[in-house]
């Protein structure tokens, strides 16, 4: 468990390693610090809010941003919401560091949520 991090909405952790690899859970739009507070409106502020709960996991493990090898994206209303939430993905990552990435449509995530994204991380040796 990440202290600082959300806590999770389901039994699982936030993070398990493997031989370098780290595999982030798929985080959602919620506080940190309020399990009950409502998730923010709108897809941007839920990308935003998504971002920073995985930057506070990855802090907590001792890694970052540069680290992410790959990233699967989840939203709930894929044609409205595809081009808004690139944007503010768009703006956690260098140009020429750009994780890979899927990106897929699906009909409900957990607190009615709008997007969730998980990470696939190498940590350095």
């Amino acid at each position: 468990m990440i202290p600082s991090a959300p806590t999770p909405v389901g039994p699982f952790s936030h993070a398990a390693e493997a031989d370098g690899w780290v595999f982030l859970t798929g985080q959602m739009p919620t506080s940190p610090t309020d399990d009950a507070a409502p998730l923010p409106e709108g897809v941007v502020a839920q990308t935003k809010r998504v971002m920073d709960n995985l930057v506070l996991v990855l802090q907590g493990l001792g890694l970052g941003l540069r680290h992410v090898v790959a990233t699967r994206i989840f939203l709930t209303e894929f044609k409205r919401d595809y081009a808004p939430m690139n944007e503010i993905y768009r703006a956690y990552f260098p140009a020429d560091a750009l994780p890979a990435r899927t990106c897929i449509g699906v009909t409900g995530l957990a607190r009615d949520a709008l997007v969730e994204i998980d990470f696939v991380v190498k940590r350095p040796a």
